[in-house]
């Protein structure tokens, strides 16, 4: 197991900033997450540390050893980072235990240690007796789980996965999930994990590292990410929450009373909220209710029927811009047209993104 340290790094390529500022800690055993949107620069991170770019400013360390900084740059195979790529990689012609023990027989280890530790990295996923098939006679899952006994095979200190499940269907990537966590519960190996879909950072990861446009925007347990937004595009990105423009009206002890689209509301923020007056706040589909009278009238844009239950899509009759989706159970159903009346019962002042 190691630990990465990730300080003030930076990364441009000709002329254009790809990372601007990043650093994480990363601590021995844990689970890491990197997410974000296309573009926002996590594989460019995951290539930093893997020692496939070099970095413009800043360092990377692991397990307390300096890899990279704007003159030193550890090669790739000299850092015993391990690397796990979404297509597998694999060579047709090998059979499983050949593939996964190339990296041995290249290194010349002999023959029996070779074999010894192809056949434990094929038991920590779940491969004993594979080992003489050829990867176009495994399953998507199988050959995800060659491609991660490959990269264990050389006792890798840092595990890093790339988008690993993204060429899977639903079904599978959800068997695989349950895979990664046995295998993380089972070794205890540092992961740094880079995905685009947030369902798998959080069921997946002990913290996640949200990026956007370059920048880390946001490190912090699910919970935290989902209870406790750090700015509106965490709101927003992260289990598509609503932002509404609020004037706060008093904050004391982590509550907040705000003035939200004409309506008096109880919010939650941080303890050490000061009255400002415009703010914003995170409103998920699980602050709103649906009241008779004294509610915030809204009209229905568009009902999407999901089984059991609808996904709501509206906008509230003040003349404003503002769209509002959530998710109404059974037995209740609307239609588009609809005016309706909503009440919002929580939510969380967001912290960074205060207008003066």
């Amino acid at each position: 197991m190691a630990g990465l340290k990730i300080n003030n790094v930076s990364k441009s390529f000709a002329g254009f900033n790809a990372l601007t500022n990043v650093s994480l800690d990363v601590r021995d055993g844990e689970f890491v997450a990197i997410l974000g949107p296309s573009g926002c620069g996590k594989t460019t991170l995951l290539r930093l540390i893997a020692g496939f770019e070099k970095v413009t400013e800043g360092t990377v360390t692991v397990d307390g050893n300096l890899m990279s900084s704007p003159s030193i740059n550890i090669p790739p195979e000299s850092r015993r980072v391990g690397i796990v790529f979404q297509n597998y990689a694999l060579w047709p012609h090998m059979t499983v235990s050949e593939n996964v023990g190339y990296s041995l027989k290249v290194a010349k280890v002999h023959k029996t240690e070779r074999h010894r530790r192809i056949e434990e990295a094929l038991a920590l996923v779940d491969l004993n007796g594979f080992g003489d098939r050829r990867p176009s006679n495994l399953s998507g899952g199988q050959r995800q789980r060659v491609a991660l006994a490959r990269c264990l095979v050389s006792a890798p200190s840092l595990v890093l996965f790339d988008e690993p499940l993204a060429n899977l269907d639903v079904h599978l990537r959800a068997s695989m999930e349950d895979e990664f966590a046995s295998f993380h519960k089972r070794t205890g190996t540092t992961i740094v994990y880079i995905t685009h879909d947030q369902a798998e950072a959080m069921a997946l990861a002990d913290r996640i590292a949200v990026m956007d446009k370059g920048v880390l925007v946001q490190f912090a347990t699910p919970r935290e990410l989902y209870e406790q937004p750090a700015t509106k595009m965490v709101a927003s990105f992260i289990a598509q929450g609503m932002v509404f423009p609020i004037e706060i009206l008093s904050a004391q002890n982590g509550k907040c009373r705000a003035r939200m689209l004409g309506h008096d509301v109880q919010l939650r923020c941080s303890s050490d909220q000061k009255v400002i007056a415009p703010a914003n706040a995170c409103i998920r589909s699980a602050d709103i209710e649906l009241v008779e009278t004294g509610g915030i009238p809204i009209e229905i844009q568009r009902c999407i029927y999901r089984g059991g239950g609808a996904r709501i899509e509206a906008r509230p009759l003040d003349g404003s811009d503002l769209e509002l989706h959530f998710d109404l159970p059974e037995p209740k159903r609307l239609k588009a047209g609809d005016r309706i009346q909503i009440r919002v019962i929580s939510g969380w002042v967001i912290p960074q993104e205060y207008v003066s």
